[in-house]
């Protein structure tokens, strides 16, 4: 069995990214014209990230919109729009700031994942790009003919279920989260404080204004990766 010096996990969207790639994925399938009325896409959209920073957002709403983008087109063609939008939206959005962190971890023997409530279709290229082996999402589930249905397969990667699906890979690789005497987990998110508050070295980063003050509150540390470049979807 590998060991491993360590545990890191990293949220991924204004965590590792300075945008939400779930929000920016069905912009960019409204603005090509792939999402029906883009100006009610685009709604239905910001609606959805206010609910999300507010707090008040189910995993069962967000995967009624989001994994119902997924019926839009066959898997060849929707695998085709991600290439697009790889290349125009989310390659430009990895900074060496967030490239750096993930790699001090991986060089010091660190076992690393991405762990992001966005849908494995959207992230899985995403954490190939940053370097990843593992990741942790939201499964979109797929009918008898591999098109997507929708709507969510098993656990969803949200709020509590993230330390559900941690817990579950980790078992995959015959470990458990107390194998490791050091664990991070870098959120931007009051959303994540469950897993946030079940590692030793929680890491509020790029953080919210809510999950900051708890973060000051708590003497946890706070990394703001992408400080000259403010996003006001934070």
């Amino acid at each position: 069995m590998h060991t491993y010096s360590h545990l890191a996990l990293f949220d991924l969207d204004h965590t590792l990214l300075p945008f939400d790639s779930d929000y920016q994925w069905a912009e960019f399938l409204a603005r090509t014209g792939r999402a029906g009325d883009p100006d009610a896409a685009r709604r239905r959209n910001d609606d959805l990230m206010r609910r999300y920073n507010e707090g008040t957002l189910s995993a069962d709403e967000a995967a009624d919109f989001m994994l119902g983008l997924l019926r839009l087109g066959p898997p060849e063609d929707l695998a085709a729009w991600h290439q697009d939008y790889m290349r125009e939206v989310v390659r430009p959005g990895l900074l060496p700031a967030a490239q750096a962190l993930v790699a001090d971890h991986q060089v010091r023997g660190g076992l690393c994942a991405i762990v992001t409530a966005t849908n494995a279709f959207v992230t899985a290229p995403i954490a190939q790009a940053l370097g990843f082996d593992h990741l942790i999402a939201t499964i979109p589930q797929r009918d008898a003919e591999g098109r997507y249905t929708g709507r969510i397969d098993g656990t969803p990667s949200f709020k509590a279920g993230k330390v559900l699906r941690v817990r579950d890979w980790l078992r995959t690789l015959d470990l458990q989260l107390e194998n490791f005497t050091e664990s991070w987990f870098y959120s931007d998110s009051m959303n994540d404080l469950p897993l946030l508050e079940a590692v030793s070295h929680p890491v509020a980063t790029n953080p919210s204004p809510a999950l900051r003050e708890l973060a000051q509150g708590r003497n946890w540390r706070i990394l703001d990766l992408f400080a000259d470049m403010r996003d006001t979807k934070s």
